[in-house]
């Protein structure tokens, strides 16, 4: 794109990907940005890197329009500052940072380096934690390098460098994943001295949502597993979370595993690990029961998976 458009191309695509804001560049000769977006069905997550800049989200342009999400933001590189509701940060790489694209904000990156940064939009509605609760966190900093906050990070980080190894049907379930995953952060971040019933119940089902993402690779995680871990009868675990999921425990572990199994399937650098040894990785522990399982989900063999996945990375 030639110069004297960079920075008006700049605003007009983020302001179709992400949100209408206004940018500040010091040199807009020098200025240099990529951007690569992904949908993830309700969600969807946004690579990019950029030279120095600030941008400015005005109570205007949040009248004029706004999609009514949150975003979660993971600094790859780079310095970056964020600003809003009352709370202003630098935000350092390996450190995740939400913010809410209703509310005022300023952003700012400057170095002598691009900035990378990963975010993931997703409606407000998804979040089954109270809005003033989840205000406490806005522009305050989240360490990425570790616990649940380095699971999202590295989920976020794979979604974007294998985009090309997933089909259209699995994107909707890989946005609920990363939202769940989302929500399991700020869940864990919250400081909640009294929640009600309801807020119990939705922290409880995250927890477990992460608990189970912890641990898929166990061939004995099923829900007697899960329930135990979490002081609970199994009956309650699939009460709960048939209240706030559209399938039950048990597909839900299926549905992970399968997810992480295509993955790895597809996985260029993973060529060379026998199909039979992927699945064990992920807790399937009978060899035919996966090739079943996959079959039905996929329509194909793994190993018939694992060629059409290298025919489309040729």
């Amino acid at each position: 794109m030639p110069v004297s458009e960079r920075v008006e191309g700049w605003r007009h695509v983020t302001s179709s990907a992400l949100v209408a804001t206004r940018f500040h560049i010091d040199n807009p000769s020098a200025f240099a940005a990529r951007l690569d977006v992904m949908p993830l069905g309700a969600a969807h997550i946004t690579a990019m890197s950029y030279t120095n800049l600030s941008s400015i989200r005005t109570p205007r342009l949040i009248r004029r329009s706004d999609p009514e999400h949150y975003q979660m933001a993971f600094i790859r590189a780079g310095r970056q500052g964020i600003e809003q509701n009352r709370t202003h940060a630098l935000v350092h790489p390996g450190e995740l940072v939400l913010y809410d694209s209703s509310q005022p904000f300023e952003a700012s990156c400057s170095g002598p380096a691009k900035a990378s940064t990963i975010v993931l939009q997703f409606p407000k509605r998804l979040l089954p934690l109270p809005a003033a609760h989840v205000a406490r966190l806005l522009a305050v900093p989240l360490p990425a390098t570790g616990g649940i906050g380095r699971l999202l990070a590295q989920f976020m980080t794979t979604l974007t460098e294998d985009r090309i190894d997933y089909t259209p049907f699995d994107m909707p379930r890989l946005g609920r994943t990363a939202v769940d995953l989302t929500v399991a952060v700020l869940a864990h971040h919250l400081d909640d001295d009294d929640p009600s019933p309801a807020s119990r119940a939705d922290l409880l089902v995250l927890r477990i949502l992460s608990f189970i993402e912890e641990n898929l690779h166990r061939p004995d995680l099923d829900p007697a597993a899960i329930a135990a871990a979490h002081h609970i009868s199994v009956r309650y675990l699939h009460r709960i979370f048939q209240q706030h999921h559209d399938t039950s425990v048990g597909a839900h572990l299926r549905t992970r595993r399968l997810d992480h199994c295509k993955r790895d399937l597809a996985d260029p650098a993973l060529g060379h690990v026998p199909i039979a040894a992927i699945p064990a990785r992920w807790g399937f522990a009978q060899p035919a029961d996966f090739s079943r399982v996959f079959r039905r989900e996929t329509g194909l063999s793994p190993s018939e998976y694992r060629a059409a996945a290298r025919a489309r990375s040729i």
